[in-house]
């Protein structure tokens, strides 16, 4: 029988379905970090367990590290309960003898950053971690979902995860994008087009030839904000790209094992005339660049568009909390802050883009701050020796250490009551990036252009 991408990864993984319908899935790869650990560990100790299988299991802080004053580890977080957590990580992590990236390693950053960085995400995996954005790894033919801290405990005491199996979804786009165009703009468009709940229940594959063109980095972007979505995980299927992305990574198979694991990893497409419950069809070359306007990722706009009219309570509150009236151009929305950085955008092809764009050029004096943050320290390495973090504070933006950052108010990295900011983040609630705070999602080029203007611009006007 054809099979699905997801069928294939989830066949080769379930272990057994129990009597109430749900499933026990193996699980291969364990992503663990600061925040929805610790009462996962303490659940263990409690009930006198430890981890089934300590290699698959990998660690590093990133919610709340500081992006300054780096050299100061642990002690240089001031919030006491995130120190913490990020000390309880370390503790377990050395009482489990689990591999962390800690603060002071320079392959320290965000999860899904330094998985596929490392090469500790490869073809066919299963993997999950306690942050709903694991998804980003389905960019390289995995099955990767974000999981709750009570099924982190499960998954450290037993190497498996109760679920139930998903539909099936694929979101084809076809064409040619426009210049200036990218996978944010892209993924912002998919959502737009299904809303936040369009994928609840399935899996996403994205297919057609915008995805094939793209790079990983850019597909990890893509699959990211499949959650936003409602999907449960996001997918693309294996091909040269995802081949050339992982060979010589730290952690890939070498030598003959890497022989063997290639012939497996060819499989990993879904079959010519495999069934998907449900197909969306998007017309790359129409994308413009996005910008959101309201409080959910569904609530985006071509950069060219106007704030619409009202026709629910949900809208009229979401104009209301960004003080935005009907008819607005999202080009007149002035800006306070700029961020460039996240699990979404923060890879360095995400740097070199924006970079690209400040080159030569200074951020608006209207700007309070713009700060630009590394996914990973190796990223911010490579981004030096490239001459990029030059460009960024040349242009007027703070060069930070890596973390999640302004992502989520769990560091002092926060909007000030009524602020606006482009963030090239993956959420736009109330007050996801600080009490009162207003977030707009773009991509990492916009971001860079609408920081020298301060406000929206058209980034396709700085790339003719």
């Amino acid at each position: 029988m054809p099979q699905t991408l997801y069928d294939k990864l989830w066949n080769l993984h379930e272990v057994t379905q129990r009597e109430d319908g749900t499933h026990l899935l193996y699980i291969d790869r364990h992503l663990i970090h600061e925040v929805t650990s610790p009462q996962a560990f303490e659940g263990l100790k409690i009930a006198g367990r430890k981890p089934w299988r300590i290699s698959s299991n990998i660690a590093t802080p990133d919610h709340n590290v500081p992006t300054t004053d780096r050299a100061k580890g642990i002690q240089g977080i001031n919030d006491e309960v995130a120190k913490l957590q990020v000390v309880t990580l370390d503790e377990n992590c050395k009482e489990h003898d689990i591999l962390q990236f800690d603060i002071h390693d320079i392959r320290q950053g965000i999860v899904h950053v330094v998985g596929p960085e490392q090469g500790l995400t490869l073809p066919g995996m299963t993997i999950v971690c306690g942050d709903s954005h694991t998804s980003t790894h389905g960019a390289l033919a995995t099955l990767s979902m974000g999981i709750g801290t009570s099924e982190v405990e499960h998954v450290l005491a037993t190497q498996c995860l109760k679920t139930s199996k998903l539909q099936n979804m694929r979101v084809t786009i076809n064409g040619d994008l426009q210049k200036g165009v990218t996978p944010k703009d892209v993924t912002l468009a998919v959502i737009g087009k299904i809303g936040t709940a369009g994928g609840t229940g399935y899996a996403i594959e994205y297919a057609g030839s915008v995805i094939e063109n793209m790079s990983i980095e850019g597909r990890m972007t893509v699959c990211n904000m499949a959650i936003e979505a409602g999907a449960r995980a996001g997918l693309v299927a294996y091909d040269q790209t995802t081949e050339a992305y992982i060979k010589n990574r730290p952690f890939a198979p070498t030598g003959e094992q890497w022989i063997n694991a290639k012939s497996q990893w060819e499989e990993l497409i879904s079959d010519e005339d495999a069934t998907f419950d449900k197909e969306i069809e998007i017309d790359g070359s129409l994308i413009a660049p996005q910008v959101t306007w309201g409080t959910s990722p569904e609530m985006v706009i071509d950069i060219d568009g106007f704030i619409p009219e009202p026709d629910s309570e949900s809208i009229q509150h979401a104009l209301d909390y960004m003080d935005l009236e009907p008819g607005k151009k999202i080009k007149d929305i002035k800006l306070d802050q700029v961020f460039i950085g996240s699990c979404t955008n923060s890879r360095i092809e995400d740097l070199r883009e924006a970079a690209k764009v400040l080159e030569g050029k200074k951020i608006s004096d209207s700007i309070k701050r713009a700060i630009v943050v590394p996914g990973s320290g190796l990223v911010s390495k490579q981004a030096i020796e490239e001459g990029l973090d030059k460009v960024f504070m040349d242009s007027g933006f703070e060069w930070r250490a890596p973390g999640c950052s302004m992502c989520l108010a769990m560091n002092p990295d926060q909007l000030g009551d009524g602020e606006h900011c482009a963030s090239t983040s993956n959420r736009n609630f109330e007050g996801r990036q600080g009490y009162g705070g207003r977030t707009h999602l773009v991509s990492p080029s916009t971001a860079a252009a609408s920081a020298i203007e301060g406000h929206f611009v058209d980034v396709r006007e700085y790339l003719s």
